[in-house]
């Protein structure tokens, strides 16, 4: 068979030959003005398309793991350097069709005119090309999640060989579940931490680690969502799917990878495959490392191999303690060396303990009070048979220690709100004054400056942690002490009822609250309060993040004492209670981000009020007259985003801003002024002032 001739030309030269060809050289000089009309109008509308395609390429940029494609980049590229070539042939447009004669049809130089107008053609050509390239389904990719996150840790001496120990059963093919367990404040979440930085520098062919903290009131639906986070499925509507759809897209992605899940701080079992995550074994060669504090969850999770987190050993527990008291404190006098190995000792190799009793200790300067803490100390040693009591004995040490019953009370406060919760300072700030902890005399400024010190105090034992400077969080182990503490009478005189997060559908019996003084109920599912509680001495209650939709008239009747009162966040709650006169001692109340639409004549009654929040009230249209002026004590009015904050303070034969000016303690105003002749009244009212 004879042989076959085959010629492959691009579409752009095939074009081009056949004008050069069948239109001829003539057409180049004689429709050179028309062509450099279209060479300047087709830039600009390849430029108009390079715009439009930078764009769509900068807003997908803008959302996080995207990139733009390579051929995306190439062609943007390809346009600017075409840009560049077409205005060096148009710059000599001029020169060239001086050229033309005859009405453009002839040229005075008929071979550089040819030259120039083939070039011109040219462009053309590209151009269109360039424009038909340039039409794109997507713009940009969505980058791979990085393999693991890399976790902020403290370190901490004495954890090698149990490191080494744990890695080596992540490296063994025949394990593939590994429990963590131990006392709490012992190390395993600082362990796993390293464990999870390790994979950042070591050899493996691990494709994907995630880390989720778990926590006491854990909900599958937020470990899901965790994991969804991490391997692409971020959106609310993929999150607002049920668990068994949002398993099969879980099961469906860690089906193909070979991962590492970190759950921290379990205290039940997870079920892991009801999550969507493959149970690992010999064959997917998958991970899951847990922390938990009882070696029973071990045992209800599976683990192939549970390891307990030990304390340091002496040396190593002398080393960190050292660290933590600084070499200064331990330099004062020469008996305080011996007596710090004692104290030390008395710790039981505990990290934690170790960390708070040597913080406390590092402004000890006798042997008198070196010589006190080996004395507490061992007093509390008796009673460490379990790990809660080993754990709880020693931060007592450090509740014992604070400067005062103030201080003291003030930290147990701080139990109230749910666990991992961060707490803002000025919550606390305006909470204490209330219950008046301190002189209540004091102005908000004298009362921030206490509240800082007591915060401050806290901060420095370790009994708070500090999170973006203006929140603070107890450490779980830390508020299981306070729980332990404030919920036992025979410890502490405080009597608090605390179910803060603790999914509550309703309220607990309110037999249950009668010798009280501080009720926590944040953070729930209730709906209604159809109970009245006798709570003589109550102080403070915490009725905050349910889904209130009815207090029962007469539920406030038998509060007599009640000062703090947070209704905050139930935005189904439309109106407060007959009855709320009752609370003849409120000082404190918290009604923002509900759904009060009118306040009634009763809340006038509640003339001790120093403290008014009505923020994010956007269905409030109603107060009764001479609102403001019924609460002669008041230091605080928080009325930002109040539906009716205009009406309220502005509106009316007698502006009510003016009723502020009778109010000899008022130092704190938040508002939203929506109109100019609102805004002109603050001014005046200001300016008084």
């Amino acid at each position: 068979m004879a042989g076959i001739l085959s010629i492959n030309l691009s579409s752009d030269a095939f074009v081009y030959r056949c004008w050069d060809s069948l239109v001829g050289r003539q057409h180049y000089v004689s429709k050179l003005q028309k062509n450099l009309v279209g060479l300047t109008t087709s830039l600009e509308e390849l430029k108009c398309l390079k715009n439009d395609v930078k764009r769509k390429v900068e807003v997908s940029e803008q959302q996080p793991h995207m990139k733009r494609l390579e051929q995306v980049q190439i062609w943007i590229v390809k346009v600017e350097t075409m840009e560049t070539q077409v205005h060096e042939v148009l710059n000599a447009r001029i020169q060239e069709t001086e050229k033309l004669c005859c009405g453009g049809c002839c040229s005075k130089n008929y071979i550089s005119s040819y030259r120039y107008g083939k070039k011109v053609v040219k462009k053309l050509l590209e151009i269109t090309a360039l424009k038909e390239a340039g039409v794109f389904q997507e713009v940009a990719e969505r980058l791979p999640a990085p393999l693991v996150s890399q976790r902020p840790i403290e370190p901490i001496v004495g954890m090698e060989s149990m490191f080494d120990k744990v890695w080596s059963h992540i490296e063994d093919e025949e394990v593939g579940v590994i429990g963590l367990y131990g006392m709490g404040g012992v190390g395993k979440t600082t362990l796993l931490t390293n464990i999870n930085n390790n994979f950042l520098h070591s050899t493996n062919d691990f494709n994907l680690v995630i880390w989720i903290v778990v926590s006491k009131d854990f909900k599958l639906d937020n470990i899901q969502n965790k994991i969804g986070e991490k391997i692409g499925f971020s959106d609310e509507t993929w999150k607002r799917q049920g668990q068994d759809e949002k398993a099969e897209d879980i099961s469906m992605i860690l089906g193909t990878k070979k991962f590492v899940l970190f759950l921290d701080d379990l205290w039940e079992r997870v079920e892991i495959t009801k999550i969507g995550v493959p149970f690992p074994d010999k064959h997917n060669k998958c991970k899951v490392l847990f922390t938990t504090r009882s070696e029973d969850v071990c045992g209800l999770m599976d683990a192939h191999v549970k390891i307990k987190v030990e304390c340091l050993a002496s040396e190593k527990a002398w080393t960190l303690f050292q660290q933590k008291v600084g070499k200064e404190a331990l330099l004062v006098h020469q008996d305080i060396p011996r007596l710090a190995e004692i104290v030390a000792k008395e710790c039981g190799g505990l990290p934690l303990a170790l960390i708070t009793v040597g913080r406390a200790m590092a402004c000890k300067k006798t042997p008198e009070e070196w010589d006190h803490a080996i004395q507490v100390l061992k007093k509390s040693a008796s009673e460490f048979s379990g790990m809660e009591d080993k754990v709880l004995r020693l931060l007592k040490f450090s509740y014992d220690s604070l400067p005062s019953e103030k201080v003291r009370s003030c930290f147990l406060y701080c139990a109230l709100f749910p666990e991992d919760f961060l707490i803002p300072k000025d919550t606390l700030l305006n909470c204490w004054m209330a219950e008046e902890m301190w002189d209540e005399h004091a102005n908000v400024h004298e009362g921030r400056s206490e509240s800082y010190h007591i915060i401050g105090v806290l901060l420095n034992v370790c009994l708070l942690e500090e999170y973006k400077g203006n929140f603070v969080k107890m450490h779980d182990v830390i508020r299981d002490m306070a729980l332990w503490l404030a919920c036992d009478p025979a410890k502490t005189n405080e009597g608090f009822l605390l179910h803060a997060g603790a999914d509550l559908i309703e309220a607990p019996n309110v037999g249950k609250w009668k010798s009280m003084k501080r009720i926590s109920l944040m953070s729930n599912r209730m709906e209604h309060l159809d109970e009245t509680p006798n709570s003589p001495s109550l102080l403070t209650l915490f009725l905050g993040g349910n889904n209130l939709k009815k207090i029962d008239d007469g539920f406030f009747d038998h509060m007599p004492s009640l000062k703090v009162l947070d209704l905050s966040d139930n935005k189904d709650l439309t109106r407060l209670p007959c009855g709320v006169s009752n609370l003849v001692s409120l000082q404190h109340l918290n009604l923002s981000e509900t759904g009060i639409k009118e306040l009634s004549e009763e809340i006038k009654n509640l003339s001790k009020l120093k403290y008014l929040n009505l923020e994010f009230t956007g269905q409030l249209d109603s107060v009764p007259p001479n609102f403001i002026s019924s609460f002669p004590m008041l230091k605080v009015l928080r009325m930002f985003k109040c539906g009716s904050s205009d009406k309220i303070l502005f509106e009316g034969e007698i502006s009510m801003i003016g009723e502020l000016q009778g109010l000899k303690h008022f130092e704190v105003l938040t508002l939203s002024i929506r109109s100019t002749a609102c805004f002109c009244k603050f001014l005046q009212y200001h300016r008084s002032n």
